[in-house]
């Protein structure tokens, strides 16, 4: 049997300024940027503010006609015009907007990819057309270390199948064999194993008895070699002491990445810091690095007309039209702008907050970083946890102790035997310590470090302390034992 029941409830809705602001928070300062631009693009009513000169600055009796032409919005229900309408009276604190000083970093020379460079040394081998384009699929297939991690026979097919080419496998091998010989040596290899090999064999600075003896570890006893079971290889080869040594250094010494710290993966993903912190004399100055940021306002033409739009009388479908067009593009200018200053605002609040409570951090280093959660600084502020969440989130802070991102300053804590917090980064940084200061003969297990933590008063359990060290890309300490 139908029904109609009456009920009232309550349901919470943003609003589109809330909406937008929350997206705006998220953004760190490259993508800021853009979005600003784009919103330049795609509204009229915005427009880039260009910073006059004294020379270029308008007449002061320009100024006073145009107040005594102030346009005033009689219905006043969203938005009032002469806030936007005159220099002096706008509101600049809600216009995103640089800084007085100027700043010029140096722009870094262009360089090639690690791509682009293979391609040339490519084309230095005069390939016919087939070959050529088997070596690009080849080097565009290479991950960041270098590495080929798509199976020959796969690459030829898709030439095949797309792009009617036919190439023998054996001719290919060659190809790639030749291609692993470019600079980088080692490059477009499909394993560790290949790698080092053909390092090996086209080192001209080795010694001969040695890189013989390199060689045949890693083509006979290479399981041996990566699970450090030196005894075995000293036994197997009936090797001294120093001649493995010798031996372990020269293979040690190769590059196991070759293409690591290309430009693709560093120069071209360099981090632009959201924050700069810097010491003058006994005071921290906390700076929003947004100076390079264009600074947008309200485009004066179109107040005006829209002021005359609005003034007609009786009003086309056109007029009417074009009134309802300005009118919306007026309300998004003005939520746009107070977005931008409201997220600065709320940028500065929680890197300020942060700040105080890793003031420690700041002054001494990693080893004083404090346990925070976001529920701290939510509080301390009096914002919601969710919003403390955005900001954080690929941001990042430049300071005396290098550029870290804001994530980087949370973390739980334990209690050690004094009742003092210490953060779990703080116990990463003596864990590595302890690592990196320990005798590689006889490196600590998991269960030892975990011993050696705790009569320093630090109460952590065996897994932790291997979960820590996982992080922290430390082997275990049968791959960390060294001769």
């Amino acid at each position: 049997m139908l029904s109609l029941n009456q009920r009232l409830s309550q349901q919470q809705k943003l609003s589109p300024q809330q909406i937008q602001y929350q997206k705006l928070l998220q953004l760190n300062t490259l993508a800021l940027e853009q979005r600003i631009k784009t919103e330049l693009e795609i509204n009229p009513i915005l427009e880039e503010e260009i910073e006059l000169t004294q020379d270029q600055e308008e007449p002061e009796h320009d100024k006073d006609d145009e107040l005594e032409n102030e346009i005033k919005d009689p219905d006043k229900e969203e938005f009032e015009i002469e806030d936007f309408m005159n220099d002096d009276d706008y509101d600049h604190e809600k216009v995103y907007r640089k800084g007085e000083e100027e700043t010029f970093q140096p722009i870094a020379p262009q360089r090639e990819s690690l791509s682009e460079y293979l391609l040339d040394q490519l084309r230095m081998l005069h390939l016919d057309e087939n070959l050529f384009m088997l070596g690009e699929e080849i080097i565009g297939s290479l991950n960041d270390d270098g590495y080929l991690k798509r199976d020959l026979p796969d690459i030829l097919t898709e030439l095949e199948l797309f792009e009617h080419v036919k190439i023998d496998p054996a001719i290919a091998e060659n190809l790639l064999k030749r291609i692993q010989l470019f600079d980088p040596i080692g490059i477009a290899c499909r394993t560790l194993q290949e790698c080092l090999l053909v390092q090996l064999r086209n080192s001209k600075s080795a010694d001969q008895y040695y890189k013989y003896l390199a060689e045949k570890i890693l083509v006979d006893y290479y399981d041996d070699f990566t699970k450090r079971r030196f005894d075995a290889l000293k036994q197997k080869l009936n090797m001294t002491d120093e001649t493995l040594k010798e031996t372990i250094n020269l293979i040690q010494n190769l590059n196991p990445k070759p293409g690591e710290g290309n430009i693709e993966s560093a120069e071209m993903n360099q981090i632009s810091p959201d924050f700069v912190i810097e010491k003058v004399e006994n005071d921290y100055i906390i700076t929003l690095n947004d100076k390079s940021m264009p600074s947008v306002t309200i485009n004066k033409s179109y107040l005006e007309m829209f002021d005359n739009n609005r003034k007609r009388g009786k009003k086309t479908n056109r007029e009417k039209e074009t009134y309802k067009f300005l009118r919306e593009k007026f309300e998004s200018a003005k939520w746009f702008i107070a977005c931008i200053q409201q997220r600065r605002e709320t940028l500065m609040k929680i890197m300020q907050a942060i700040f105080h409570r890793q003031y420690e951090f700041f002054e001494k280093g990693p080893k004083y970083l404090r346990p925070m959660i976001y529920k701290d600084i939510a509080e301390e502020i009096n914002m919601d946890i969710s919003t403390i969440s955005r900001v954080v989130n690929g941001k990042y802070v430049q300071s005396d102790m290098g550029i870290q991102e804001l994530k980087y300053f949370f973390s739980e804590g334990l209690s050690t035997d004094t009742g003092e917090e210490v953060s779990n980064k703080h116990i990463k940084e003596r864990l590595k310590e302890i690592i990196v200061k320990e005798d590689k003969r006889k490196p600590f297990s998991d269960e030892k470090l975990a011993e050696l933590l705790n009569d320093e008063g630090i109460h952590i359990a065996r897994r932790t302390v291997a979960k820590y060290r996982e992080q922290l890309r430390l082997p275990v300490a049968r791959l960390r034992k060294e001769l």
